[in-house]
C-alpha cells in the first residue's frame, strides 16, 4: 500500500523532486532535502564530497603525463627497453583514470548535498573539454581545477578559470595561436615557417560559454578576442602561462569595447571576460540552459526571465542564480526531464543504498562493466562528447530503442555487483521514487515473479527515467 504523504501543492517545494531533479536520487540511507534554503546553504559550507573522494588536480597529473612523453621519445630514439616502460605507464595511467570515475560516482552516490554534485556536471558540460594528447585522460582533473571551485563563485570566475586552464588550451587548440604581428610569428615567417591566429577558443567563449548561438556578435568580434587571446599559452608540465611574444600588439576592439595597448598583458584579457560575463545576452543564455537541464526540453518562459532578471541584478553570482532556481515555483513543475546515462546509473545504485565507499572498492572490470561499457553503449561515453557543445539535452536523444535495450539489461544483470543487495520490489518503489511512483510501477512491482525481475522492472521503468 503507497504511504500516505500530505498533501504539497505541485507548484511548490517537494523533498522528493527536490532529491531527483536537483540531486541524484533518492537514497534509502540519505534524507532528501528539508527545503530550498537548506539547499542553499548547504552548498556554502564545505565540499565534504571532495575531501572524502579526492580527485587529482592538473598539476599532480603531470608528472604522469611527463614521464609518458619521456618514455615516447626514448622509444623513438631507439631505446629497447622504451616500450614496456611506455607499456607499464600507460596502464597505470589507465588506473588513474579509472579511480577518476570511481571518485566522482561515489559523490553522486554518497552526497547529501545533491546539487552540488548536479551543478558540477552541468557547468562540466557547459565548458565542455575533450582530453587530446598527453591529457587525453584528465578531463576529471580539470573539473576538479576550474569547474568545482567556483560553483558556488560568479560566473565570471569560473569563466576566467575554464579559459584559462591548459585542458580547455589544448582542447581548442590555443596553444597554436599567435599574434599575425607579433615578435614571434615575424621570427617564425623569417625561418619560413607558418604561425597563424586559432579563432576555435574565441568561438565558442562567444558561441556557447557566455552569449550563446545568435548572440549580439559578430565575425569580427571573434576575430578581435582571438588577437585578444593570443598569447594565452600552456604545456601539461608547467600549467598555464601568458607568453607576451605570441600575444598581439596593439589594441582590440570586442562587442563595442576596446581592450590592450601596445603591448599583449594577460589583464587585458580578463577584463574582456569579465565583460563578457556580465553581458545581457550571457545572462539569457545561461538562465535558459539551466532551466533546460534542470525543469524542462523547452522551459516555462517566466522561470527563464527570472533567472536572467536574477543574473543581471547580481553581476552573474551563481548562488543567487540558484536560489531563483529554487524559489520559482515554475521549479517545481512534475518531473519531466529524462535522465542521462551517468545520471541514471548513479541514481539507481544511490536507490539499492549503495555507498561511496563501495564503489570506490570496486576494480577495473567492476567499473567498465557497471560504468563504462553501459555508458558508451547508451551514448555518454564517459568524457567523450562529441564536440565542444556538449551533451544534448532532449529526450529524444536518450530514449532511443537501443539506450533503453541497455539501461534494462543492466538493471536486469545488477547481481554481478556483489556490493548489491536487491530489496523487495515494493520496497524498492518507495526508496526510488516515493510519491513519485505511479500506480502503474506500484503493480508491476507486486506482480513480480522475484526479487531480480522486479528491481529491474522499477528501474527500467518510465517513472524512474525522469528527473
Amino acid at each position: 500500500m503507497p504511504r500516505l504523504r500530505p498533501y504539497i501543492h505541485p507548484m511548490s517545494f517537494d523533498p522528493e523532486i527536490a532529491a531527483i531533479r536537483f540531486g541524484y536520487g533518492l537514497s534509502p540511507r540519505l534524507a532528501a532535502p528539508e527545503s530550498a534554503a537548506a539547499m542553499v546553504a548547504a552548498l556554502s559550507g564545505p565540499d565534504t564530497m571532495a575531501r572524502n573522494y579526492p580527485i587529482p588536480t592538473i598539476m599532480k597529473f603531470a608528472p604522469q603525463v611527463a614521464r609518458i612523453q619521456a618514455l615516447q621519445k626514448a622509444k623513438k630514439e631507439g631505446d629497447p627497453t622504451a616500450e614496456a616502460r611506455l607499456k607499464a605507464a600507460r596502464k597505470e595511467s589507465r588506473v588513474v583514470h579509472s579511480e577518476m570515475l570511481a571518485a566522482s560516482v561515489a559523490r553522486a552516490i554518497e552526497s547529501p548535498d545533491g546539487l552540488r554534485e548536479r551543478l558540477t556536471r552541468f557547468w562540466a558540460d557547459h565548458f565542455t573539454v575533450v582530453g587530446k594528447g598527453p591529457l587525453r585522460l584528465a578531463p576529471a582533473a580539470y573539473v576538479e581545477d576550474a569547474i568545482r571551485p567556483n560553483v558556488t563563485a560568479r560566473f565570471a570566475d569560473m569563466l576566467k578559470a575554464v579559459v584559462t586552464h591548459p585542458m580547455m588550451l589544448v582542447y581548442l587548440d590555443q596553444v597554436s595561436s599567435v599574434g599575425p604581428g607579433s615578435q614571434f610569428a615575424a621570427n617564425r615567417r623569417a625561418k619560413g615557417r607558418s604561425a597563424g591566429l586559432n579563432e576555435n577558443l574565441a568561438r565558442e567563449v562567444l558561441e556557447l560559454h557566455s552569449l550563446g548561438v545568435g548572440g549580439s556578435y559578430d565575425q569580427d568580434d571573434v576575430r578581435q578576442l582571438a588577437e585578444l587571446f593570443a598569447g594565452l599559452w600552456a604545456n601539461p608540465h608547467k600549467g598555464f602561462t601568458f607568453l607576451q611574444r605570441r600575444g598581439e600588439p596593439g589594441a582590440e576592439e570586442v562587442l563595442g569595447k576596446i581592450y590592450g595597448a601596445e603591448k599583449p598583458r594577460l589583464a587585458d584579457i580578463m577584463a574582456a571576460l569579465e565583460d563578457i560575463a556580465h553581458h545581457p545576452d550571457t545572462a539569457a543564455h545561461i538562465a535558459r540552459k539551466l532551466a533546460v537541464h534542470f525543469v524542462a526540453d523547452e522551459p516555462p518562459e517566466a522561470l527563464v526571465r527570472h533567472l536572467t532578471a536574477r543574473f543581471l541584478d547580481t553581476g552573474g553570482d551563481l548562488m543567487a542564480l540558484y536560489t531563483a532556481l529554487l524559489e520559482h515555483p515554475e521549479g517545481w513543475v512534475p518531473l519531466q526531464k529524462i535522465k542521462q546515462p551517468f545520471g541514471f546509473t548513479t541514481s539507481a545504485l544511490r536507490a539499492l543504498g549503495l555507498t561511496g565507499s563501495d564503489i570506490i572498492a570496486l576494480d577495473g572490470r567492476a567499473i567498465g562493466w557497471a560504468f563504462t561499457r553501459p555508458w558508451r553503449l547508451m551514448g555518454q561515453p564517459w568524457e567523450q562528447p562529441n564536440g565542444p557543445d556538449g551533451w544534448p539535452e532532449e529526450a529524444s536523444h536518450w530514449l532511443t530503442p537501443q539506450g533503453l535495450a541497455v539501461r534494462i539489461n543492466w538493471a536486469m544483470e545488477l547481481g554481478r555487483l556483489k556490493q548489491i543487495t536487491r530489496p523487495d520490489p515494493r520496497t524498492l518503489v518507495e526508496q526510488a521514487l516515493g510519491g513519485q511512483a505511479g500506480e502503474r510501477i506500484r503493480f508491476a512491482a507486486k506482480a513480480a515473479e522475484s526479487v531480480e525481475e522486479g528491481v529491474a522492472l522499477v528501474l527500467a521503468s518510465p517513472d524512474f527515467q525522469k528527473r
